[in-house]
Parts: structure tokens; sequence; C-alpha cells
């Protein structure tokens, strides 16, 4: 995942929330805020003299941020004042390149406060998160919607400007729209009053599910109930315990709905209480309950979308993405949902079969599901998990795996750095080396999961890359694997395994980011495509010269078996109908939560799950959404409200466009070469659209995810997805 909720806050192309508690006018003085005594000393007051302006995390401390933000949101308005306020004609240089250049000491700041708010944060960090989610977006709001700026900016001559610029200047255009710069001021004093509870309300729902989280772990006291599980995960188990200060063993929950240790639970009744540790984990009454948070925000969204003139929050939210409008959204997720749900009510049925050739006495449940499709996909594949994973110890993954493949596909290169500080221990640093042997970047990674983590796993910039500010990509991507008890080695599964192949595409978005405005640098393009790079890299896990140099057991040190590799490739398609109807399922919830157009179509949170499951045929109970309404943290308390379909819009692109690489020689450095060109630079310069017609010489084809899902068979037709009128065409589909 591509975290965006910094980006919402510090991007003002990208601020479309907001409010308005500043109480400084649009007539306020220009002259520029000089920093009083308590910022002597403070960190974010000049650029880091590190490498690229890695942060000094050496020296940074909870209290230097609030003063930063104060100081550096004085300096930003007086700054976007004298630009509004410029007598001379405007033009390029005299309005959005000031606008690009604006609250640098704020920026500074909030680049390294968000990351760290969701990486490890404290009380007082999730207090200031608290307190200046509204402030950041009044100070939003004053950019977005202030009139004369964005006279301005309509005045701006195209004539003689360079493509990057027009495309700057378009961008921004839309973007004042969107946050409602043509409205009356009548409504964009309620739009202000919305994004100011919006604001809040999201930073809230965000602490409290990680309260649920860390509260909702599943207790256990005696070790038998824990049988199945490794002796390693049980330590681990332990040491969980032991830090919360507990005898016996503590189950942990990740953001999802399943969680990975069911698949290795013998006891049912373990089984249940875990998965039901994780279903109700936002909803049980208390004050980890997210209910009526989300349900407010739902309302408020609904109602930013009429005022924006239209029907609902997810058609205003969508009309700067690839797909355009919710319908578009909705019926690529409708040829998806169809074939998943008939494949996973087969796979359903496999498991049944199982449980009753096992006597079981018992109808599959979701707790029941990983277990035994585990023991099908053993049945099936012969391939056992536990198989797999001695072949995977994380470092080696990432060293071996994760880095040889960007050198061998992209020609770069990776050099251990213990000389920069990091904000936690288990933090590793990288610096990165281009083709040319140049130096590129700067990059972290954070791969342990703790209590005050958000769960799930990211990327995000601590600097963005900008040819205008001189400035090169400082990266991180943040895990949530099982931190191994102490000695022993940090096993991870191949699910785990691609999870660090899918970020670090992230990460190659922001590497080879090449403009000069940090506005449309790498990774600032539309949610429907971010995915896509990240997706993309995923197809690298398996190419077998990468394979072969990672996959190597961490006791024999001899390379995975072929027969094992065989195997892998054989179960590809295997529990796909659950995987996809999971994920389909969660991006038709968001989508419906944002579509309501009549306050009278909401319900409570519970029932109106229920209701969208069974309308759009989402009718297995023992097939879940991934995320459950309550803790749907993407939507609630991140960026992708209306917008978790992306991924499955990305992952259309993604197989296509690797089929196109497999059909032109596959991994070789010309196809590097020409996806970064194409793909991986050209952040949001032009219209992304053509930028994968570009690479691919056409438009997205339907057909390569469908089969690589094995929902069609290998001779099936072309299944188009016609980009100038955003419809998919679906033409002679032959499913298996």
């Amino acid at each position: 995942m591509k975290n965006i909720t910094s980006v919402l806050l510090i991007s003002t192309l990208a601020a479309t929330t907001a409010c308005t508690t500043m109480k400084t006018t649009e007539n306020s003085t220009t002259e520029m805020p000089a920093p009083g005594a308590n910022l002597a000393g403070n960190p974010f007051m000049k650029k880091s003299a590190l490498q690229y302006q890695a942060p000094e995390f050496d020296k940074i401390k909870d209290e230097h941020f609030k003063p930063a933000f104060d100081y550096g949101m004085k300096v930003q308005i007086a700054e976007i004042n004298q630009i509004a306020n410029n007598p001379a004609a405007p033009t390029f240089e005299n309005t959005i390149i000031p606008l690009e250049n604006s609250g640098e000491v704020l920026k500074r700041a909030q680049l390294v406060f968000y990351n760290l708010t969701g990486s490890n944060t404290n009380p007082t960090l999730q207090k200031l998160e608290e307190e200046y989610a509204p402030i950041f977006s009044a100070l939003s709001d004053k950019i977005l919607l202030n009139e004369k700026l964005y006279a301005r900016i309509k005045a701006i001559k195209t004539e003689n400007l360079g493509s990057e610029e027009k495309r700057v200047l378009d961008l921004y255009m839309t973007n004042f729209e969107i946050a409602g710069a043509n409205l009356s001021p009548e409504n964009k004093a309620k739009v202000k009053k919305i994004n100011e509870e919006l604001a809040t309300l999201s930073t809230q729902f965000s602490s409290k599910l990680l309260d649920a989280r860390k509260n909702g772990a599943l207790w256990i006291t005696d070790v038998k109930e824990l049988d199945g599980l490794s002796a390693d995960e049980i330590a681990a188990a332990a040491a969980d315990a032991k830090s919360a200060g507990k005898d016996g063993y503590l189950l942990t929950l990740q953001n999802t709905t399943q969680q990975p240790l069911l698949q290795n639970l013998k006891n049912r009744a373990t089984r249940e209480k875990l998965f039901k540790a994780s279903w109700y984990r936002a909803e049980k009454g208390n004050a980890d309950d997210t209910r009526n948070i989300l349900e407010r925000e739902a309302k408020l969204r609904m109602e930013k979308g009429h005022l924006m003139g239209k029907k609902s929050f997810a058609e205003w939210k969508l009309q700067d993405q690839m797909a355009k409008t919710p319908e578009n959204a909705m019926n690529l997720l409708a040829r998806l949902a169809t074939p998943a749900v008939a494949t996973a009510k087969r796979e359903s049925d496999e498991i049944q079969k199982l449980i009753d050739q096992q006597k079981g006495g018992f109808t599959v449940e979701p707790w029941d599901w990983n277990f035994y499709a585990e023991q099908v996909r053993k049945a099936k594949y012969d391939l056992d998990e536990n198989q797999i994973k001695p072949y995977f110890e994380v470092r080696a993954v990432l060293e071996k795996g994760v880095f040889f493949a960007a050198e061998k596909f992209y020609g770069i290169t990776f050099k251990e750095r213990n000389d920069l500080p990091v904000y936690h221990p288990d933090v590793k640093a990288y610096e990165v080396f281009d083709r040319d042997g140049k130096s590129l970047a700067i990059y972290y990674l954070d791969f342990y999961t703790r209590d005050n983590k958000n769960g799930g796993a990211w990327m995000s910039n601590f600097v963005e890359q900008s040819h205008l500010l001189n400035q090169k990509p400082v990266i991180v991507n943040v895990f949530n694997f099982q931190k191994p008890a102490e000695g022993k080695p940090s096993l991870i599964s191949y699910d785990d395994v691609t999870t660090m192949f899918h970020e670090f595409g992230h990460t190659l978005h922001g590497l080879f980011a090449d403009q000069k405005y940090i506005s449309i640098s790498g990774t600032n393009v539309p949610r429907d495509f971010v995915e896509f790079p990240s997706q993309i890299n995923e197809f690298f896990a398996l190419e077998p010269s990468v394979l072969k140099n990672y996959a190597i057991h961490y006791q024999t040190k001899q390379p995975m078996p072929q027969a094992l590799v065989d195997k892998i490739k054989k179960a590809s398609t295997f529990n796909q109908g659950y995987s996809t109807t999971e994920l389909v399922s969660a991006a038709t919830l968001d989508m419906n939560w944002h579509s309501v157009t009549d306050a009278s179509q909401f319900k409570p949170t519970l029932e109106f799950e229920k209701d969208v499951l069974a309308k759009y045929g989402f009718n297995l109970k023992e097939v879940p959404p991934r995320y459950h309404t309550p803790y749907f943290a993407h939507i609630w308390g991140g960026g992708y409200s209306a917008g978790y379909y992306a991924y499955m819009w990305s992952d259309m692109l993604n197989a296509d466009a690797w089929d196109w690489i497999t059909t032109h020689g596959g991994m070789t450095r010309e196809n590097g070469d020409r996806f970064r060109k194409y793909i991986l630079s050209v952040g949001n310069s032009m219209d992304l659209n053509e930028a994968f017609k570009n690479f691919t010489g056409r438009n997205p084809d339907l057909k390569p995810l469908l089969r690589s899902k094995g929902f069609i068979s290998q001779n099936s037709g072309t299944v188009e997805l016609k980009i100038a009128d955003n419809t998919i065409e679906q033409k002679d589909l032959k499913k298996k």
C-alpha cells in the first residue's frame, strides 16, 4: 500500500480534506514571521545535513513537532498571501512555482511526523495528531479555497509553457475546482465545516482502531490450545504476552479479517476465538468501538459530495481517477465478482468434502477456511506452507530476492548504511545506486510488528524527489512481520514474500521519479494507478532466476528444490476464488458506503454491510470481506475512501503489462528500461491511460488478470478496457 494519508495533508494539490479553524484572513499581512526562541535547535527549521536530507532521527524529539507545525503554518500562510496579492500579472513563474516552494518547514516536519504516527507512535504523537488534523486541513482550505489565488491560476497563459508545466497547471486547476473553488461563499463555508469534522473523525478512527487491535489480541493460558503452531511461533506468542505484562501466550491481531496463524491452529475452539477476536475487535460497545465515528464520516462525505454538485461522495472523489466514475469502478468489480464467487463456492465444497471425510461433523466457517484450505492445497499440490517457510528468511528475501530482481531488471544496486540514524532499532537503512553507479536515494525498512504500529504494510517518503528543489528521494517501507524470538531466524510465509516485493514496487515508483515538480513526482498519481507498479513487482518473486537466488534454506543453505518450486507455481491459482472474493467484497462495501445519494439509505453499520453483501451476491458466510467495516482502516482512517477498488483496477493493469513483458522476452534489461521509462519515471506528468498505452501499445485487456486467477481458459477472447469511454467490453469469455 502506498501511504497517502500524509500526502493529503502535505501536498496542496492532493489536500482535498479541509476545515476552517484558522483565524487568518485572505488579506492577512504578507510579512514573513520571525522564528521564536523556542525554535532554536529545532531540527525541522533547516534542511537536514544528512545525505539527501534524510531525517536526523538522533536529534528529532516529540517536543519538536508542535513548534515546527505552528511556525511552519504561519510562514506558509504568509507565502500564500504574497502569491495571491502579487500585483504583477499572473505567470507560472510568479504563481505556481512559489506555490510548489511554499511551506518548506511544515512539509519537512509533517513528512516525518506522519511516518512516525503510523509506524512508531506514542500517546504524545497521538494527541498531536488529533489536535492538528483539523488545523492542517484548515491550512489546505486556506490554499484551495482562496479566491484570489484561484483567479491568478485561471489567468495564467499556457503559451510557451513546457509539457510538465502545462500538466502541473492543469492539475492545480482541477484540484482547486474539486476542492470547491467555484462554490458560492455560503457553500464554501459549509464545505469547510464538514472538512473540519471529517479531519478530526478520521484521526479519531485511526486512534481507536490502533487500540482495538492492541486490546483485541487473544490471550491464551494453556499451550495445548496452540497445538499446530511451530515452536518459534509459540515462543513469539510467549514473548508478546510477556511484553504485555501477562503470563501465557498472546496472539496479536493483524489488520485483516483472517489471521495468519489460523492455517496452522488445530484446536477449532482456538481458531474460532482468534477469528472472532479479529472480527469483533472494533464493535464491542466500548471505548474502541469505531461505528459511531464511521457512520458520521459516511454521512458527512455524502453531504460534501452534494455540496460539490455530485450525486454522491464517490462521484466527486473519482472524477480525477483513471476509472472516472463509480459506475466504471463497479463494472470492473462485477466482472471479477461473478467468477470469483463461483470459484469460491467450488473451493468451499472441496473444503466441506474434506471436513466430512475427516468426520468433522460441522459446516465450514470462516475460522476453518485457512486451516482446511491448507490441507486441500497439500492434497492437491502436495504443498505444505511449513515446507516453504524455511527457505524464506527475511533478510535473504530482501537482499537476494527483492534487491537482486531490481538489479537484474533495472540495474540498480544497494549498500547498507549503518551510519544513518533510525527511529527504531529494528529499522535498517540502505543507499541506492543507479545503473550508472551514481547515488540515487536513501531507503529504510521497518520489518516487525509492534503494538504502537498500524497494521498492514506501506511505503512512504521522508523526502520527495524534485529537480526544482534539488531533492532526491528518501523512502521507507514498513511491514508487520512477526518478530522472531531472540536468536531465532525471521522466517516468513510466501504471502509475506509477495508483500515485500509489492511494497518495494511502490519504492521503485518513488526511486525512479524524474520530475521537476513535487506535485506530479513519483507516487503522486491517482489511487487506481499507484498500486500498478507495486503489484507488477510481485511477479518477480517467482521469476526463476530470482527465486533460486533467494529461496535458500536457512539451515542447510541449499536452494529450494525444483520440485517444490513447481508445486508453488502449480498452486498459484489455488484459493483465488476466496482471495479475490474477499478483496472485491471489501471494495464493494467501500463503494456502496460512499455511493449513498440520500441520508435515508444509511443504516447501522452491521446492517448496512449485511445488506450490501447480499445485494451483490456475496452470500458465502465462510468467505468474509478482507476488511469488516468497523476496522476498514483504508477508507475511514486512510486516503482510500471510494478508492479501495483501485487495487483491482491496478491488478488489471499489472496483469496485462506482465503479459506484455513475458511475451517480449521476460526479465531483460531492455524491458526493465522500457517499464522505467514509460511507467515508473513519468509520475503524473501525463495522462496515465496514455502512459499505459505507450508501454503496451494497447488499452488494458482484462483477460490476463482473469486467466492468471484461473477464472477463464487459456483460449478466451479479448476482454478490453476502452479508456476513451471508460467502459469494459467483454467478448467471448469462456469460463473453466
